[in-house]
């Protein structure tokens, strides 16, 4: 709500300044929003049935068995889910007071943060498909790399 108005304000600020200007580059703006309202939209859909098939208590289950298969599986659950951090974060805190490795946590927090596969073909069509797939990728490899430094550390 606060950037929200702070936003208004510059907006108000930015029309009193040059009115021609600010309203050239809203209409930009707008036209920027629709061209990825059906990216968006597919995106808000794959999120939907994720959260109507996952519920926390299978992800929960899902993760607290400490075995390669339970890894790779909080892997991909962690790419394809889209999941806010603001969520996530509490959700990893929830995970691991029921019993959840910090191994299985931090793959499923790292790949969730870090890789989109539901975004993927929206992130292609800015990037290019060669960039997007490195990125993800390569972020996958990190998230790899980082929980099971952090279950060796921890």
């Amino acid at each position: 709500m606060a950037f929200n108005l702070i936003g208004l304000c510059i907006l108000a600020a930015c029309f009193a300044l040059d009115r021609h200007k600010t309203i050239r580059s809203v209409h930009r703006g707008l036209m920027m929003f629709w061209k990825i309202v059906p990216e968006m939209s597919i995106v808000l859909i794959l999120i939907s049935i994720s959260l109507s098939v996952l519920t926390p208590t299978q992800l929960r289950q899902w993760l607290s068995a400490d075995t390669p298969a339970h890894f790779v599986l909080a892997l991909a659950v962690g790419s394809v889910a889209l999941i806010p951090g603001f969520v996530a974060f509490p959700l990893a805190g929830v995970l691991l007071k029921n019993g959840a490795s910090i191994t299985l946590v931090a793959g499923f927090l790292t790949t969730l943060l870090m890789v989109g596969v539901v975004t993927l073909p929206m992130e292609a069509r800015y990037f290019g498909w060669r960039t997007a797939l490195l990125r993800n990728g390569l972020s996958f490899i990190g998230a790899v790399a980082i929980a099971l430094a952090m279950g060796r550390l921890l």
